[in-house]
């Protein structure tokens, strides 16, 4: 039902109602037990084990799951146990996350008036919100929230503060007149009352027309519960990750049970040499470095003022192609601002923003002082004013309306204070401002005991109310021409998206009474314009050009009119000149495929719903983006909770929006998102650098083993000597690569791929050739000592272990680049130096300390095989390096 196309007499009827009386108590109670009660309903959740145990289905917890198996089953009982502790504690802090993210409905409970005013039986009374029932009649002022969705029937200079449902950053002014149209979005529906909405200004009466799910708040919780959660792209690689391992071990598995049964060897040894072989296949390190490396980058993410709520975000922002952005707060202050001032037949600029009363005023483009029309013009802003300006700390802030704010900010900025307005003014009285005069009037009277009037509105109607206007000191008879060019410089400074107010004055005589408004809003003198927009924050601009240079395209979605919109994006840079801007009135009229369709197209979204959001975001991941979405209220909430990471606002951000977002900024800036964008890249690149050190050492393990099977050798490595290599030596040093400082490019280049494999951009070929090579060395050293000492198998095993160790350890510098081991100092990655040190001083202790020795089955080594391990455990990392590194240098 468009209730805003409704007269009052017609909803009065549609809702069975009667205005003078209200609804008796008996059909309140009839309508309460049909419809149910106010409040906001909750999607049946699974239950708290069922939550638990689905964090099991993950297949890299599979692979977990089956190295326990393996080494339980070979005796390992140490192994088995810390693998199956890393399994729980990763299903535990999965368990409480999901939980987490199922509170968002909580908070939306949360903005629910707890009490409302309602008519019944002829009688004002105050009930629990929750017992409203369409057809109450609620009467409400201002700093009452509103309970339920109400269509206006009487307002009295009624502003009510919906940012947080449509995302217009000033309090909406609202009328009881009906709107025409079956498109009307929720910021201009000027007769309605959201529940939920914050009362601002002035007072009101409505009739409830919607309650619970069916209100706009309602619809918000529904797309909120109903609203899809993405797999990130980290997700789905290392789920296509732990199928090839496990595909790879099954296949190996059998295959050297059934070429060992073949030769002619015992079912059960073929059986332990396959296990051996499985064991090698599955780096049961892996899931538990990913999670050890994404909460190191949460950490560095909070020094950056991003605090993470969901571990695999981290990553996602890394391959994000476009960013969803709220203009209010994120790109913008947040704080109305006065920057243009018209008087005199003189336009002024004056630079700051926010709340800080600090500013330069230029005139004609050069700093000038305040001279005195521009002081008056000032001063009657101020005094025409409710709200005040106040500082806590080092921090100011408006008490009260922020457009009222910023004239006083303007006027604290030419050296005007509280103090100086008390002792040299006087309020005597005030016609409150309403959405049909579009008004407010003072009269004033100064230590000389002289009145005057002040008025402040909207510039065309308060232009009709003016016979004179104020230039050089004196009111002068405004002539046509003079009124043209006041209206045309109403009209540029309306085209710069500036909310522009006029100011106007009128002497009083001593003893002149006052009955209305309507005597003392007439023949005015005006005085001039302050035109103030909400300014976009300084460090944007440069954020935005990095996230262009990075391939992230940027498009602003808002609540605000589309030619505030407009302005703004075209200062950031976010608008290019042959960029789109669709309104939610033309939004409203597509399908989900028209909309992907054009959608690339569109830089900025303005006017939009809670629905809009969700449909943009949508239709951009059907063209395949990775799209991280930013907002900080209710209105926000599906969209954040769809996209592939949802950002929400710290500092202005609801606690709905915070509840569904992965990502909480903690200074509400946009800068802060391409600096996590680029940690998150940088992490992205460390996996795939970890991955490709423990794959391609672990191919190497597999290789020896196969090789040797082929060439009917006794086996090089023993199972607890391969599964020894996956938990110790290859575990350190990959956490260490987890830690390496982003390359120099990595915001100069475009986002990968969302489809990108795991193994793109050459990585499987060097994890093959790295490991083919890793695997022959090992078997070489194996084969010259063994041939030298056949009847000494452990001693030709030891000299076989240690080269594969030290092979992985000098390779694991190879993998901090994706062009050569030469590429990069290693010693800027201290920690990596660290890690290959203490993985050094773990090989000598079991190699030479008595005790472990008949553990991992190894013998001291005299000095003369280190030379031999290695040369050939170097061999692998610089073959390959030095001509890698020659044709880089190539011009």
């Amino acid at each position: 039902m468009n209730w805003h196309a409704l007269r009052i007499h017609d909803v009065e009827k549609k809702v069975n109602t009667n205005m003078a009386s209200g609804l008796t108590e008996k059909e309140a109670k009839k309508r309460l037990k049909q419809f149910g009660t106010n409040e906001l309903k909750e999607a049946k959740k699974p239950s708290a084990l069922l939550l638990f145990f689905g964090q099991f289905k993950d297949f890299m917890v599979l692979i977990l799951l089956i190295a326990t198996v393996i080494s339980g089953f070979l005796g390992e009982y140490v192994d088995a146990i810390a693998i199956i502790a890393i399994v729980i504690i990763n299903a535990f802090l999965g368990f409480f996350q999901e939980r987490r993210a199922e509170k968002s409905l909580e908070a939306l409970k949360q903005l629910s008036a707890p009490e409302s005013i309602v008519l019944r039986n002829g009688e004002w009374v105050k009930i629990p919100s929750t017992q409203l029932v369409v057809g109450d009649i609620v009467k409400f002022s201002s700093g009452d929230r509103i309970g339920a969705d109400l269509r206006l029937v009487e307002v009295k200079g009624l502003e009510i503060e919906e940012s947080a449902l449509t995302g217009e950053s000033i309090p909406s002014e609202k009328s009881s007149e009906p709107i025409e149209g079956d498109h009307v979005q929720l910021g201009d529906r000027h007769n309605m009352a959201f529940m939920g909405t914050l009362v601002t200004k002035g007072s009101g009466v409505g009739i409830v027309v919607a309650t619970g799910m069916n209100t706009a708040m309602g619809q918000i919780a529904d797309l909120l519960q109903s609203a899809p959660t993405m797999m990130t792209p980290l997700q789905r690689k290392l789920e296509q990750l732990g199928k090839i391992l496990i595909v790879i071990a099954l296949g190996l598995t059998c295959l050297v049970v059934m070429l060992g049964v073949w030769q002619g060897h015992a079912l059960y040894d073929m059986f332990l040499a396959g296990v051996s072989l499985a064991v090698a296949a599955i780096p049961e390190g892996l899931p538990a470095i990913v999670t050890v490396v994404l909460s190191l980058g949460v950490q560095r993410m909070m020094k950056k003022k991003a605090i993470v709520r969901k571990l695999p975000a981290v990553e996602t922002l890394g391959c994000a192609s476009v960013i969803c952005s709220d203009k209010t707060g994120t790109m913008t202050e947040n704080k109305m601002t006065v920057t243009h001032l018209w008087t005199n037949r003189k336009m002024w600029t004056v630079t700051g923003t926010g709340y800080e009363p600090k500013g330069t005023f230029y005139c004609d483009g050069r700093e000038s002082k305040v001279d005195q029309p521009l002081q008056q013009l000032l001063l009657f802003g101020w005094l025409c004013n409710h709200s005040q300006l106040k500082k806590k700390g080092r921090t100011y802030y408006i008490d009260g309306d922020p457009t009222e704010g910023a004239l006083i900010v303007a006027a604290a900025k030419a050296g005007w204070t509280e103090e100086r307005m008390k002792k040299e003014f006087v309020i005597e009285h005030e016609f409150p401002f309403d959405s049909v005069r579009k008004m407010m009037t003072v009269i004033v009277k100064d230590r000389m005991n002289r009145r005057f009037v002040v008025t402040k509105g909207a510039p065309d109607v308060l232009l009709e109310k003016c016979r004179s206007i104020f230039i050089d000191g004196k009111a002068q008879l405004m002539s046509g021409h003079e009124r043209k060019y006041v209206q045309a410089t109403i009209d540029s400074l309306a085209a710069q998206a500036l909310r522009t107010i006029a100011i106007a004055y009128k002497p009083l005589q001593a003893n002149e009474k006052i009955l209305n408004e309507m005597d003392v809003e007439k023949e005015l003198t005006f005085v001039g314009l302050q035109g103030m927009i909400d300014p976009p924050r300084p460090e944007v601009k440069q954020a935005v050009e990095e996230c262009k240079r990075a391939g992230i395209k940027t498009i602003m979605i808002t609540g605000d009119h589309v030619l505030t919109a407009k302005a703004i994006a075209r200062k950031l840079n976010v608008l290019p000149s042959n960029g789109k801007v669709m309104d939610g009135a033309t939004l409203s009229t597509l399908s989900i495929e028209e909309l992907e369709e054009m959608v690339d197209d569109v830089y900025v979204f303005a006017r939009v719903s809670p629905e809009h959001k969700l449909k943009i975001v949508q239709a951009l991941q059907r063209r395949g983006h990775i799209v991280a979405m930013t907002g900080d209220g209710v209105n926000d909430a599906p969209a954040i909770k769809t996209a592939n990471i949802g950002i929400a606002m710290g500092i202005t951000g609801t606690d709905v929006s915070k509840e569904a977002a992965s990502l909480v900024l903690l200074d509400d800036n946009f800068a802060t998102i391409k600096a996590a964008i680029k940690e998150g890249r940088n992490i992205y690149e460390n996996i795939r650098k970890f991955i490709r050190y423990l794959l391609a050492s672990n191919v190497g393990e597999i290789l020896v083993m196969l090789f040797a099977m082929i060439l009917a050798l006794p086996l090089p490595l023993v199972p607890i000597q391969i599964l020894w290599v996956n938990l110790v030596t290859d575990g350190l040093p990959a956490m260490a690569l987890g830690l390496d400082p982003a390359e120099e490019n990595v915001m100069k280049r475009p986002p990968r791929h969302p489809k990108e494999g795991i193994f793109a951009r050459g990585l499987g070929w060097k994890i093959i050739s790295r490991g083919f090579l890793i695997g022959a060395m090992t078997l070489i050293a194996f084969i010259v000592v063994y041939t030298r000492n056949p009847n000494e198998l452990v001693y030709a095993q030891t000299v076989a272990f240690a080269t594969l160790v030290m092979a992985q350890l000098i390779h694991v510098f190879d993998c901090r680049s994706e062009r050569s081991v030469f590429d990069r100092n290693p010693f800027e990655n201290m920690y990596l130096v660290l890690a290959v040190l203490s993985s050094l001083l773990l090989l000598l202790v079991v190699i030479y300390y008595p005790p472990l020795q008949p553990i991992f089955h190894t013998v001291a080594l005299p000095l003369t095989d280190w030379l031999l391990i290695v040369g050939l455990s170097a061999l692998p990392t610089f073959l390959l390096a030095g001509s890698l590194f020659q044709k880089r240098k190539r011009p």
